[in-house]
């Protein structure tokens, strides 16, 4: 009964637009009230959450993409991939995904991935014979590899709620977000194909070394901050920190773009958006222990159970659950939700705490193009000016991919669990 009444509550919030950090919030103290449960237990989960060295780099990470917004590094991203593919048929769709690729492993965030690529690509996909409801919705579903390829700062939330390694859950997001990337290129190819849409560049090994050797310290970045991580040299708060120094430095003293004024804005904008996800962490880790102290978890596993008890069925109702939280919840709100309620169930069936990271990332990155919440659809489309219902309808064939994907990582969890292994 008392998680009954806490979802339920939870929902209303979400149906009133409450935030929902504010509604997990309120449907926990609900409840406990509802149970006369002393608020003070909330309190101390609240703090006992946060209460680590980890979430510092969310921070840092966030301030690295903020950034990197402000200065020329998305431009050199995209003029260097649009030199290497837009010989291609659909070569400018195409190099929207290589430069969403190399963002999302600069930034650690969907939404900026999406807002970044988008407000340069849109436009220069239109002036190059692509519809421009097609430009929005391949844009959209190219920026959710940020939550997947690291630094994910969600991969970090997953990796504060549970304890686990965030630099081998680094090392789990890399195979699953190049994968993804690299499918939806390939789609790119065969919609422009067959639709015939944009005009074909020569290829020029002349364009291709210049957009190179401009954009050189912007295509080593990843390398720097998670070669640094692999390698041994910094932990990954201190790659956050690394990340967001180096680019404050390409931005500031080689792009001349970041005046103090900006970067006053670009720090404000980055602790608040870093408030908002330490906020949702606290308030879900006293929603998750009420649902654990009504053994839910254990419901869970019982329900598996039912179904033939076998690993096979319980990545099933995981997916399902994963897929339709991610179409009401963004991805560090439902990882600090159900991360700790599905991983006690998953170490029973013999499923590794890093695998389920990554897997839940590859879910809830999906949420990103799927209405109602779907940020990415939003945000493409009010930078392309066109109607979301527009954005969805170019977005259902990568949905689709994505899907299909999704099977393909969950079942053969070797492909995932390679790089990770490797560091045992």
């Amino acid at each position: 009964m008392t998680a009954i009444i806490l979802l339920l509550v939870f929902a209303v919030t979400i149906c009133l637009s409450v935030p929902v950090a504010a509604g997990l919030g309120i449907a926990t103290a609900v409840t406990l009230v509802l149970d006369e449960i002393p608020l003070f237990m909330m309190v101390q989960r609240m703090m006992t959450q946060i209460n680590t060295f980890t979430v510092m780099a969310i921070l840092f990470f966030m301030l690295s993409g903020e950034i990197m917004c402000k200065g020329t590094m998305t431009e050199k991203l995209i003029s260097w991939a649009e030199a290497l593919v837009g010989h291609i048929r659909g070569g400018l769709a195409i190099a929207g995904g290589v430069a969403a690729g190399f963002f999302s492993a600069l930034s650690g965030s969907s939404a900026a991935t999406c807002a970044s690529i988008g407000t340069i690509m849109i436009g220069k996909m239109e002036q190059r014979g692509y519809p421009r409801d097609y430009s929005s919705g391949v844009i959209a579903s190219s920026g959710i590899t940020g939550i997947v390829i690291p630094p994910s700062v969600t991969l970090v939330v997953y990796g504060v709620v549970t304890g686990t390694s965030v630099r081998k859950l680094f090392a789990a997001g890399i195979a699953p977000g190049i994968l993804m990337s690299a499918a939806m290129c390939v789609l790119s190819y065969f919609i422009s194909k067959k639709n015939n849409f944009g005009q074909i560049q020569e290829f020029s090994l002349k364009k291709l070394w210049e957009t190179t050797r401009e954009g050189i310290f912007v295509l080593i970045m990843p390398a720097i901050v998670l070669g640094g991580i692999y390698g041994g040299v910094f932990t990954p708060n201190e790659a956050s920190v690394v990340a967001a120094v180096y680019a404050y430095i390409l931005t500031k003293f080689k792009d001349k773009a970041l005046p103090w004024k900006v970067m006053k804005e670009v720090l404000l904008k980055s602790i608040v958006n870093t408030a908002v996800v330490l906020f949702v962490m606290q308030t879900a880790a006293g929603f998750s222990w009420v649902l654990t102290n009504a053994r839910v978890p254990h419901l869970l596993g019982e329900l598996s159970a039912s179904l033939g008890d076998s690993k096979v069925i319980f990545l099933i109702l995981v997916n399902l659950l994963l897929l339709v939280t991610g179409c009401l919840v963004t991805g560090s709100g439902a990882v600090s939700i159900l991360a700790p309620i599905l991983l006690p169930v998953a170490v029973g069936y013999g499923i590794d705490p890093i695998f389920l990271g990554a897997l839940m990332i590859v879910n809830l990155s999906i949420g990103y193009i799927t209405p109602p919440v779907g940020v990415d659809l939003y945000i493409a489309g009010s930078i392309g000016k066109v109607p979301v219902e527009n954005v969805i309808k170019h977005v259902m064939p990568y949905l689709i991919l994505l899907l299909v994907l999704l099977v393909f990582i969950t079942y053969v969890p070797a492909f995932t669990m390679f790089l990770p292994n490797l560091m045992k």
